[in-house]
């Protein structure tokens, strides 16, 4: 009867080295860039936003691979904790499948845009690779 606690006592500091792995590294010199729409365009919506990535893959989430990450777009909010996954709402949104542009239905008035990579489990890479801030005026 006290077999199943004797392994889970050994089992137990190995879960946690594994859970606990630390930041994924981003590659030397990567970088994320909103390719359009530009800083200060006036535009009607919807709005295609194209992402670029320099230095860095784009896997979807759920793949660890070395030097890649997939996007996340920040729409009118400010970058989120960098030491954990990246939340998820109508300001932070996801594109885990590799995606590399949106379209957006945005209302009208001002308007901020910003990219943050992220590794396979949604968290910001050390050092974080993230963009400028677009603003924008939609019509």
């Amino acid at each position: 009867m006290t077999r199943p606690f004797v392994l889970l006592f050994v089992l137990l500091p190995l879960i946690a080295i594994a859970a606990d792995t630390g930041p994924t590294p981003s590659k030397e010199g990567a970088g994320v860039r909103i390719i359009s729409p530009v800083d200060g365009e006036n535009l009607d919506s919807p709005v295609t936003v194209v992402f670029g990535l320099a230095g860095m893959g784009v896997a979807p989430a759920g793949v660890e691979r070395a030097e890649t990450g997939h996007h996340h777009l920040i729409i009118d909010a400010s970058l989120p904790a960098m030491e954990q996954a990246i939340p998820l709402s109508e300001n932070y949104r996801h594109f885990g499948g590799g995606q590399t542009q949106v379209t957006l239905d945005l209302e009208p008035g001002e308007h901020t845009l910003q990219l943050l990579l992220g590794d396979h489990n949604h968290i910001p890479h050390e050092p974080p690779v993230y963009s400028e801030i677009v603003r924008i005026r939609i019509r």
